[in-house]
């Protein structure tokens, strides 16, 4: 993950994790310039203070802060060491954060959100993780264990998924998000991505590793990516391998 530049605070340089619904990344955060995408990002500094800006010009100085999803907003001033946080707004910590900030505030709002967070410990304590999600229903269990080996293969539907486990699309939709935090469709887009990086990571190309995850082509790995974190695939991969 790149922002170009020489110096520590114009350089992404850390390591990334990606599950379902949400990727943390440690290390240095870089400058990037004005751009937006669909997950709510978090950004808190261990030390001293990251600027961001938004798209009327104005800047801040913070060591946290909580950018909603479709927002343009830059990093001005990167840190030597700071947590940055996706998640999905469709999930369920992804719809409390993206709450915190008022979008019409823009960069001082997402500040005053990233004062109510606690230290970057704290905050990665409350994350998600696959031991946390406790899932009872065994429809749910079943629909879990088979997503995996069905990304390379034919589109995911709701109704086949729904039909294997005896259950009508409206039941299993309800009963997935309210278990796992996310609805089926973000759920399937993320286990793409994660096998997209561990394919790259394996020595895949990006055409390769996007057809072994299930999308169209390269390029449609590329939109993906863009949207959801504003970054290319092998920015994506870089962190995440």
């Amino acid at each position: 993950m790149s922002g170009g530049g020489r110096g520590p605070a114009n350089v992404w340089n850390g390591v990334a994790t990606v599950r379902p619904g949400l990727l943390v990344y440690t290390g240095t955060v870089g400058t990037a310039t004005l751009h937006a995408h669909h997950s709510v990002q978090v950004f808190i500094a261990r030390r001293d203070e990251i600027v961001l800006g938004d798209a009327a010009g104005e800047r801040l100085g913070c060591q946290a802060a909580v950018i909603p999803p479709g927002v343009p907003h830059e990093v001005v001033g990167g840190v030597a060491e700071a947590l940055m946080v996706h998640l999905d707004p469709e999930s369920a910590q992804g719809r409390e954060l993206g709450q915190l900030p008022d979008p019409d505030d823009a960069v001082a709002g997402w500040g005053q959100a990233g004062e109510i967070l606690g230290s970057a410990e704290e905050l990665i304590d409350a994350l998600p993780t696959a031991r946390q999600i406790e899932v009872h229903h065994p429809a749910v269990r079943q629909t879990l264990r088979t997503l995996p080996g069905r990304l390379d293969g034919p589109p995911i539907r709701l109704g086949e998924l729904a039909r294997a486990v005896n259950l009508s699309e409206s039941r299993l939709a309800h009963l997935f998000r309210e278990e796992v935090g996310l609805p089926i469709r973000p759920y399937v887009q993320w286990l793409r991505l994660q096998r997209a990086a561990e394919l790259v990571a394996a020595g895949a190309s990006v055409t390769e590793a996007a057809h072994g995850a299930g999308f169209a082509d390269g390029a449609h790995l590329s939109r993906i990516c863009r949207r959801m974190f504003g970054i290319a695939p092998s920015e994506f991969v870089r962190a995440t391998g």
